[in-house]
């Protein structure tokens, strides 16, 4: 199983990789592990391509979560399933509050920098993250799957999503 996750900030992406790696038994990959480091330092463009590479090499089947069309493009046609959690920006501001809140001074397992809440991130959770131009890409990116496409719009679409997952694997 091939899993691309696509979304808006703050929706859940990093969260949903891990359950679905755990529930399949499969290796997941952040894409903000491989953009960040240390205070929010960047790798190239080459770089993170590079480390995202060698994870599809060296895996069969695996999890990723993140948008980044130009890292790696040709993931999106590899996968089974890519789920693009659409969620309401006013739930994804108030996520990522929260979770910055929780990581303020240490970082996240799915990304490798300390949450900031600052004035810029706020700005592109509600508006500059949200451009009609940013969500065609993301559409485009969704469409270049050959596989299974799942639009979640809300977190209880995405619960009865995983629920139904759980008990399709329960049944194998």
């Amino acid at each position: 199983m091939k899993i691309q996750i696509i979304g808006f900030s703050g929706s859940g992406k990093s969260t949903l990789a891990k359950r679905l790696g755990l529930l399949y038994n499969i290796p997941y990959l952040h894409l903000d592990n491989t953009r960040f480091y240390g205070d929010w330092q960047e790798r190239t463009r080459e770089e993170q391509t590079e480390i995202v590479k060698k994870f599809l090499e060296e895996n069969d089947n695996w999890v990723i979560d993140g948008n980044y069309q130009k890292i790696c493009p040709e993931r999106f046609e590899q996968t089974d399933m890519t789920i693009f959690l659409d969620f309401n920006r006013f739930f994804c501001y108030k996520a990522a509050k929260e979770r910055a809140k929780k990581h303020k001074f240490v970082a996240r397992e799915s990304c490798a920098c300390p949450d900031k809440w600052d004035l810029s991130f706020r700005w592109w959770l509600l508006v500059k993250g949200r451009t009609l131009g940013r969500r065609k890409k993301i559409i485009e990116k969704l469409n270049m799957t050959k596989s299974k496409k799942i639009v979640l719009k809300n977190r209880k679409q995405l619960e009865n999503f995983v629920s139904e997952l759980e008990k399709s694997i329960k049944k194998d």
